[in-house]
This record gives structure tokens, C-alpha cells and sequence, in this order.
């Protein structure tokens, strides 16, 4: 049996604490209002009832987690698709490296189609910022999250990042647990998916072996997921514009509020994409270069992957044309769409107080949406 003591600080809880956790969770007084919200059909007393007797977290994900995701798709979605299963080797634990567009839900709607497809659901990386109290902690830790200490000093965030490394490359080397990781730190927010080369470099901090052994153990697929209308848009918006200028300071509460929002606004169509597993042939290119070049030949097929399969929408074609004043995108929409999609827009960009120009602010908003097809086009 692995020895997982050192990492007492960062992983999730056991089934133990998990059912410990839960059961205080339940004492909550929102817990009643969630339930009444994602189980409509149910007394309001059903979700206290379920966490006070959950024994393990496959308990949890399956009996809570799961249902609170196909939730979100009924409710908030118009469609969702996926593909790429097929890549997945369920006899081997996989790192997935995927673009980042919501909080919550990316990794949730994964491990609900790894869930429907037999596939042991993965650990999930997520920044410690987001753990702003003991509940949140409950809840997060109870679903299989590994904590990413951020907002620290340089030498701590070395020993930390050395710590996380240690961790994934245990996890999916022995072949205990598959793990979920955004490919950068935070949200893309700016709509244009890439991968933080220092993340790769944090992975490699553990391996033991050549530069081509240590990635290629970590069997790395890369995903992207797409929502026809992006989570948190206008607040993307408005924190890209004012970053242009001053150093952006997020209010008290701001990320909890980007998660209920994340959750609740009308997303359309969804779609996963589950790319190829990164190859010993592109490893072992990799490792013939110097230096940082190894790392940026690593991003850049990890990059290829995320961005080859985000889908486009209607959508993304005409924020396009509307930010580049052309018609080359002409032929992907009709002018009804033009029209749904400004009088959204326009909707979104009201939600902002009148201390940012307007104009400006449109211009964040339609990049966000238009990134997508200028990163198709450069790959």
C-alpha cells in the first residue's frame, strides 16, 4: 500500500473524513435550500438525509455529485455531446490536462462522462483560493480535490509544487488515481486556451528518470470543453479590461460568486473533447531540444490538442466578425444569429456599472468569444 502520509495538506479526504465532513456539511442551512433547488422532487430534508449517511465518497459523487451535474445540463443547457472516450484506456491511470472556462463545472461534466462510461473518476487539482471556509473545505475535499496552495512566497511555492508533483506522479504511476489539471493557472479568461509552461516544468520536479521517461509515465491526455455562451463572460470582461491598467484586486467572495454564476447562467450547447494521449514519438522529440525548448515542444502538442478540439459556435464566428469589422466568417451564420447574439451581448454589457468604457468593455467581451477561432486559425 502507498504511503500517502506526506501529503496530509493537499489530498483529498479519505472515505472516513469524507463521511465525517458530509455529515457536519448537512447541519448547513443551505443545504436545505440546495436541496430544494437540485432536488425539486424531493422532501426538503433529502439532501441533509443523504450526506449524514454517506459512508464513502463513490457514495457522494454517485449519489450527490452526479445528479447535481445532470442538473446543470437539464436546466442551464440546451445540449451536450462528447468524444473521444475511446482514448481513455480504462486499465491505466491518465493525467488530464484540460483548458480551464469554469470552476466547477469543466471538471464536474468530466468525471460525469467518465462516470457513464465505467471509467473510475479522476482526482481533481484546484487552487486553494477557493477555499474560503470550513464548508467549502468540506465539500471540495469530500470530491476527490487535491489542494493547490497558491498566494505564497517563492521559496514556499517551490517546496509546494515539488509536494503536488510528488503526488500526481505517485497517484498515476502506481495506478491508484487518475488526476485532472487545467492546463494554466486560473480561467482562461481572455478565450484563448494555453498551456503555463512552469506547470510542466512542476511535473517534471518528481521524476526520477530522463526527461522522456518522466512524461511519458504520466500519460497525459489532453481535453477541452466548450460552452455555446461562456460561463462568466461579462465578468471576464470586465476583469481583462481593468487588468489592462491596474493590477486587478477580486473582491471578498468574488470566486464563490463566479461559481453559483458559472453554475446558473444559460450555457446552450457543451461539448467535451477528449483528445489522444501525448505519444513517445512527440516525447521523445521533446527531449532532444535545450532546455526550455523540451517544455514548449510539450506545451505546444498539448496546445494542439486542447485547441483542435474546441468546438466553434455561431457564436464565436460572429464575435469575430464583429471585433475584426469583416464578413470572412460570413458563411457560419445568418443574420438572425448576428442578432441573438448582439442582443445578448447587449444584455451582458449592461450588467456593468458605467465606470468602464463601454466600448472597450465590448471589445473584452467579443474577444472572449472571438480568441477561440483566431486560435484555430494559427494552428
Amino acid at each position: 500500500m502507498i504511503d500517502l502520509a506526506e501529503f496530509q495538506s493537499i489530498s483529498p479526504y479519505t472515505d472516513a473524513e469524507a463521511s465525517e465532513a458530509l455529515g457536519l456539511l448537512a447541519d448547513h442551512p443551505l443545504v436545505t435550500r440546495f436541496s430544494q433547488k437540485f432536488f425539486p422532487d424531493q422532501p426538503e430534508e433529502f439532501l441533509k438525509n443523504v450526506l449524514k449517511n454517506i459512508k464513502t465518497i463513490d457514495e457522494f459523487q454517485t449519489l450527490v455529485m452526479q445528479k447535481f451535474v445532470q442538473w446543470v445540463l437539464e436546466n442551464t443547457a440546451t445540449g451536450f455531446t462528447y468524444e473521444g472516450i475511446e482514448n481513455i484506456d480504462p486499465e491505466k491511470k491518465f493525467l488530464a490536462m484540460s483548458n480551464h472556462r469554469d470552476i466547477i463545472l469543466d471538471p464536474a461534466i468530466t468525471q460525469l462522462v467518465l462516470y457513464m462510461n465505467n471509467i473510475p473518476m479522476t482526482e481533481i487539482a484546484v487552487g486553494d483560493n477557493l477555499i474560503t471556509n470550513k464548508h467549502v473545505e468540506y465539500l471540495i475535499r469530500s470530491n476527490r480535490m487535491i489542494k493547490v496552495v497558491r498566494g505564497i512566497s517563492a521559496r514556499e511555492l517551490y517546496i509546494s509544487s515539488q509536494l503536488l508533483s510528488r503526488y500526481i506522479r505517485i497517484n498515476i504511476t502506481e495506478q491508484r488515481s487518475s488526476i485532472w489539471l487545467a492546463q494554466r493557472q486560473g480561467r482562461t479568461k481572455n478565450g484563448y486556451d494555453t498551456t503555463e509552461q512552469g506547470l510542466l516544468k512542476m511535473l517534471d520536479m518528481s521524476g526520477s528518470d530522463d526527461f522522456q521517461k518522466n512524461f511519458e509515465e504520466l500519460n497525459i491526455i489532453p481535453m477541452s470543453i466548450s460552452y455555446e455562451f461562456e460561463p462568466c463572460d461579462i465578468l471576464k470582461a470586465r476583469e481583462n479590461l481593468i487588468s489592462r491598467t491596474q493590477k486587478y484586486v477580486k473582491a471578498e467572495g468574488e470566486d464563490l460568486n463566479s461559481i453559483m454564476v458559472g453554475i446558473m447562467q444559460p450555457k446552450g450547447q457543451i461539448h467535451l473533447h477528449i483528445g489522444t494521449p501525448l505519444t513517445s514519438e512527440e516525447i521523445a522529440d521533446a527531449a532532444q531540444c535545450d532546455k526550455n525548448d523540451r517544455y514548449q515542444r510539450i506545451r505546444q502538442a498539448v496546445d494542439k490538442r486542447v485547441i483542435a478540439g474546441f468546438r466553434l459556435w455561431k457564436n464565436n464566428y460572429v464575435a469575430y466578425d464583429l471585433l475584426k469589422g469583416g464578413n470572412r466568417y460570413a458563411d457560419m451564420y445568418d443574420q438572425t444569429d448576428v442578432a441573438k447574439f448582439v442582443g445578448y451581448m447587449e444584455h451582458q454589457l449592461g450588467t456593468v456599472g458605467p465606470e468602464l468604457d463601454r466600448e472597450e468593455l465590448k471589445a473584452a467581451f467579443l474577444e472572449i468569444y472571438a480568441n477561440p477561432v483566431v486560435a484555430k486559425e494559427e494552428f
